[in-house]
């Protein structure tokens, strides 16, 4: 297994990739659907821990295989085989969702996260029976680290006592983000910058057409309840949020921000908050239509928060991770906290909230290109100079 050339031209995800992203939204789509199900029944704060707790392992387990693959990916056939067997850790792992959120029993889904990252220690083994010197000693860290946090995971599958899981949770996830920090000190892994971006991409997209996919079911399922006139506010504002959620990410290059070190650690990480807000949008929605068609028993506002918090989360996220390393003015840079707070203010609108929230997001993306194309820096995307 020899490692990729990090400068190499055209680098693109591979057919492999793309088949994995797509086995990933079954698991995220599990995620988001007991989300809707706790804010519905007014379990929301039951709801949303067991939401992050499932979405990191999903989130961890793509991004490992991600900067692994950017910088291991031979696609021979061991390679395809260890990787198909990963996948079918993450089909595992959806099918215990369902346990995991109503019976408190993560063994399904902590037996799919082992499986899927035990495939990806053999991988680093592979790559390390191909290096020689620090580049060895890399590799072999990290399947030691990987290895060593599946134990704990083992243990906290059977926890007896439901109420120490959340702090035993932190603890095994503070480990795992701590293995690739401690694997890559001495010595980075050659990742390719333009094929993570693609990749973080692809998952971004992935994620936000779970979202309208989760949409367009519920609004079929209010359809046939006959509740089409109050629909038309949440389905005009959910569409507003996806497409503003689409411009607003990928109006950069950020591949140029990539320069290894910190600043990818943080990027790569952060993006477990871009994600999940992404895809809690979608199970907001749901709840939304849902608290229109009457079969939801929580408050307006409540409905109305669901869609809300989350959207104003990945406009705030996507900015402080993202957008603003190519905002070099003050009004550029004010724009996304802006509509974030903005967002989050539509939650009072009633039954406009989404709607207006969807205008808000639109009218953020007007006023992104009004300030850049009317300030004296250059163009974020050409490079021209506007002033």
């Amino acid at each position: 297994m020899i490692r990729r050339d990090p400068q190499e031209a055209h680098r693109v995800a591979t057919p492999l990739e793309l088949l994995f992203d797509l086995c990933f939204v079954v698991a995220v789509a599990q995620a988001g659907g007991k989300l809707e199900h706790a804010v519905l029944d007014g379990h929301a704060g039951h709801g949303v821990s067991a939401y992050a707790m499932i979405f990191f392992a999903i989130w961890w387990a793509w991004m490992n295989f991600t900067w692994f693959a950017s910088a291991y990916d031979t696609d021979d056939v061991p390679y395809r085989l260890t990787t198909l067997l990963q996948i079918a850790g993450v089909l595992v792992l959806a099918a215990g969702v369902s346990r995991a959120v109503d019976r408190a029993d993560y063994s399904i889904v902590m037996a799919g996260y082992v499986m899927m990252r035990l495939a990806l220690t053999t991988q680093w083994v592979r790559a390390a029976r191909g290096e020689r010197g620090a580049a060895r000693a890399t590799a072999l860290r990290y399947a030691f680290g990987v290895v060593l946090v599946q134990i704990g995971w083992a243990a906290f599958a059977f926890l007896p006592h439901h109420d120490m899981r959340p702090w035993v949770f932190v603890l095994l996830a503070a480990a795992e983000l701590a293995v690739p920090v401690v694997a890559e000190r001495p010595n980075p892994t050659s990742w390719h910058p333009h094929h993570i971006a693609e990749r973080y991409g692809l998952f971004t997209l992935i994620v936000l057409g779970e979202t309208v996919a989760a949409a367009t079911m519920a609004v079929q399922r209010a359809l046939d309840r006959g509740s089409s006139t109050e629909l038309l506010p949440i389905a005009a504002g959910g569409l507003l949020i996806v497409f503003a959620a689409y411009w607003i990410y990928f109006v950069v290059p950020i591949h140029e921000h990539l320069s290894g070190g910190t600043s990818a650690f943080r990027w790569g990480y952060g993006h477990y908050l871009v994600f999940s807000t992404a895809a809690a949008i979608g199970a907001g929605l749901q709840v939304a239509i849902e608290h229109v068609g009457g079969e939801a028993h929580i408050g307006t506002a409540t409905a109305a928060a669901s869609v809300t918090v989350p959207a104003a989360g990945f406009v705030f996220f996507t900015w402080l991770l993202h957008a603003r390393h190519y905002k070099p003015s003050l009004g550029q840079q004010a724009v996304l906290p802006l509509t974030a707070a903005a967002i989050l203010a539509c939650t009072f609108a009633g039954s406009w909230a989404v709607l207006c929230a969807g205008a808000v997001a639109a009218l953020s993306v007007v006023a992104s290109l009004s300030v850049r194309y009317r300030g004296s820096g250059p163009d974020a995307v050409t490079g021209v100079r506007y002033d």
